[in-house]
């Protein structure tokens, strides 16, 4: 074991296609490293230290912001491609030769084209609260979605209650819960994203989720071994979408936690985290 986690480990930068990323490393060494794909205007501090401690038990685990995403340099790219072309760059940098890669909501998207892309530098895939190209709902922000990200909060973070959680008293008090985790660590965090980041990713999911001509067959060429997971009632991106993915990527399997919506993995930390520990493992 490294001596950080997900409070200690830090910052660290590493430069590459002229783009300085910034990353974290800590967990268990020696294995296969498990790299994660940030959502939507989220930065290294968005992850949940339950989950990202949890999974560094038995592995390594890799954070790290993609271009021009708050310490790290660059522009935001406004596709999915070209994100996925930095992450690939990024892990290259690391003098990394395979990885596993976790991505979550806009991540996920990102995970999928890197692992279309990069087949021999991704060995299993974990898909979180996301969808495929031209999903059920994707083609833009979702109406609740749109609703949530432009209501006025009394407390900015408490928009990620609404975000992630869903309206009963046992998922908000999860929720909650999660708030406390998400702000434990108190040193170096990262800055917050410019206002270029929210408009340049809008983009990035509109491209994806535009209709097209068998936007699914695309699927097909992800060989990797990939688990699903989200909730049952997610409003970010639909919970339908977990079902497609499921279905037409060739080696795949569906979790869905109940009484969820976007963040079902912070709902249930300790669940998620048994669960996509096995699959790795397998």
């Amino acid at each position: 074991m490294t001596q950080y986690n997900h409070q200690s480990a830090p910052t660290q930068f590493v430069d590459a296609a002229g783009i300085r990323f910034a990353y974290r490393r800590f967990g268990k060494s020696g294995g296969v490293p498990l790299v994660l794909n940030m959502h939507f205007t989220g930065t290294m501090d968005h992850w949940d230290p339950a989950v990202t401690d949890g999974l560094a038990h038995d592995r390594e685990v890799i954070l790290f912001n993609n271009a021009g995403i708050s310490s790290s340099s660059g522009e935001v790219p406004n596709s999915i491609e070209e994100m996925a072309a930095n992450a690939a760059v990024f892990i290259r940098a690391l003098g990394l030769t395979q990885v596993d890669v976790l991505g979550f909501s806009l991540g996920g998207l990102v995970a999928q084209e890197l692992a279309l892309a990069e087949p021999a530098l991704v060995r299993r895939l974990i898909l979180v609260g996301t969808g495929p190209r031209s999903g059920e709902g994707m083609a833009s922000l979702t109406p609740e979605a749109q609703e949530i990200f432009g209501a006025t909060y009394d407390e900015p973070d408490h928009l990620w209650l609404r975000v992630f959680f869903t309206p009963s008293q046992a998922s908000q008090a999860a929720g909650h819960a999660y708030l406390k985790r998400f702000r434990q660590r108190t040193v170096d965090r990262d800055p917050g994203v410019s206002d270029k980041v929210g408009p340049a990713q809008i983009g990035a999911l509109t491209k994806w989720g535009a209709p097209r001509e068998n936007p699914f067959d695309y699927l097909k060429a992800i060989k990797q071994p990939t688990l699903v997971v989200n909730g049952d009632n997610d409003v970010i991106i639909y919970s339908v979408n977990s079902s497609i993915l499921q279905r037409h990527l060739p080696n795949a399997q569906l979790i869905l936690y109940p009484d969820a919506s976007h963040g079902s993995q912070y709902q249930y930390p300790e669940r998620f985290v048994g669960h996509a520990s096995l699959f790795l493992s397998e």
